[in-house]
């Protein structure tokens, strides 16, 4: 393991959100539950977690409607990781609340959509090892394309260099996120990290992994298949 990671000494979290439905994959399947390579997304995901942390702690945050269909799925590919389970809620704000009351004050928490299952053991670590030095992590990484502001029926060239595509785990000590997430929801928030913003803390950005991406429409699925053979040959 990772010497630095050795170092560090608070308990360690991560809440899995996993509240998809399939509708933009066009799939009766909810998305996290849709194979790759012979395993759920889901299961993809909580063994990344687990192997490059052995020691953390995982709350699967999952709607009642499937438990289930992942019970089902957990036996059927002899899934014995353990997790605690927390039940999804009317928008991801509240799923990641209620995901955060299995989590006690005085110890790190990364936050994960469940349909990232390429995240790679580098960037869980640095983003855990940051957020317990300096409060909060959030991996980012830069676009590589040209990119145009619209607005009020106009559009103009902006610099690239100024803006990141961010990701997850954003990871965060656990009594600063737990103080955020005590304020009622807002349209605004479209990641943990702008829930933390909003109460006065500054964002730490750290290098996230490219292939870190988010599985959302069937296009999406056949990058993920190449991707995982690609790494599993290299």
């Amino acid at each position: 393991m990772n010497k630095k990671h050795r170092t560090l000494i608070l308990k360690k979290y991560v809440i899995i959100v996993a509240g998809g439905s399939g509708i933009r994959m066009n799939t009766a399947v909810p998305k996290q539950f849709i194979e790759l390579r012979g395993k759920p997304i889901l299961i993809h995901t909580l063994e990344k977690f687990a192997r490059a942390i052995p020691e953390i702690n995982i709350v699967l945050v999952l709607s009642l409607l499937y438990r289930e269909q992942w019970e089902i799925l957990c036996k059927k590919h002899n899934f014995t990781i353990p997790f605690q389970l927390a039940d999804g809620g009317e928008t991801r704000f509240h799923s990641v609340k209620n995901g955060l009351a299995f989590v006690p004050d005085n110890s790190i928490v990364g936050i994960h959509d469940a349909a990232r299952p390429l995240v790679n053991t580098k960037t869980i670590l640095n983003t855990f090892e940051t957020a317990e030095l300096k409060g909060n992590a959030s991996p980012a990484i830069p676009l590589n394309e040209s990119i145009r502001e619209v607005k009020d029926g106009s559009n103009r060239a902006v610099d690239r260099s100024c803006y990141f595509i961010i990701q997850t785990p954003q990871c965060f000590q656990s009594s600063l996120i737990k103080k955020a997430f005590m304020q009622e929801y807002l349209p605004s928030f479209t990641d943990d990290a702008s829930v933390l913003e909003s109460i006065g803390e500054k964002i730490n950005l750290i290098e996230g992994n490219r292939e870190n991406i988010k599985i959302t429409n069937p296009q999406d699925l056949i990058i993920a298949e190449a991707l995982i053979a690609e790494s599993i040959q290299s």
